[in-house]
């Protein structure tokens, strides 16, 4: 999935002649604390809230400085290189633009957010497992042989990185409810289990504070 493919059209970009305060109005509607200012095609940058709360509200918001005026991902930009740059610059939405810079629409927050929901098998039922171990011993094939030997796979792995040391942290969702065999499987080729979630009960709490997340955004 790339950015082109991402584009939400439920917001328009403000034009230099948009005041702050319509600009406000728009953030205030539709829950954002960023828009993108377009001129004719071209894209000059993305205005937020705090840029118009230190500025004249009722002037244009072309005579604004504009602090993110890099904040902006290519058409062509995989889905983590997205949400890497929204992380970035702390973003509720995100212009995206072709290779001359031209704007083609705007990636929302919580569009996003649906979708990275959506496609990882976050929904799916089956069993949560957390692993720790040095960096240089992550071998995602080698986990997944372990996994299929006990008739069950990956739906979705997720790699964070320890701040204070050269481990991570692997999270793995499992296709099946019940991982005790898994478990017991990694612990013999010496794998740190760190966490682990397997109960029908745990998944039913997932489940529905993923129906309740999604209620949500589609406010």
């Amino acid at each position: 999935m790339i950015a082109s493919e991402l584009i939400s059209d439920i917001l328009a970009p403000l034009m230099t002649s948009d005041t702050g305060e319509a600009a406000l109005s728009i953030m205030n509607i539709y829950h954002v604390k960023h828009l993108p200012i377009v001129n004719k095609e071209l894209l000059l940058g993305v205005i937020s809230e705090e840029d118009i709360i230190h500025s004249a509200i009722e002037e244009p918001i072309g005579t604004y400085e504009l602090s993110l005026v890099e904040a902006f991902s290519k058409h062509d930009d995989h889905l983590f290189e997205v949400l890497a740059k929204m992380a970035e610059f702390n973003l509720t939405v995100i212009p995206v633009v072709d290779e001359e810079e031209n704007y083609l629409g705007l990636i929302t927050q919580e569009h996003l957010i649906q979708y990275y929901a959506k496609s990882f098998s976050f929904a799916e039922p089956g069993g949560i497992i957390v692993l720790e171990m040095p960096h240089n011993d992550y071998s995602l094939a080698e986990i997944s042989r372990l996994v299929e030997a006990e008739n069950a796979s990956i739906l979705s792995s997720f790699l964070s990185q320890d701040p204070n040391s050269n481990k991570v942290w692997l999270t793995l969702k499992i296709s099946k409810l019940e991982i005790q065999n898994i478990l017991a499987t990694l612990e013999r080729f010496e794998y740190k289990i760190k966490a682990s979630f397997s109960e029908s009960d745990y998944i039913d709490g997932i489940k529905d504070r993923y129906e309740a997340l999604m209620n949500y955004l589609n406010v």
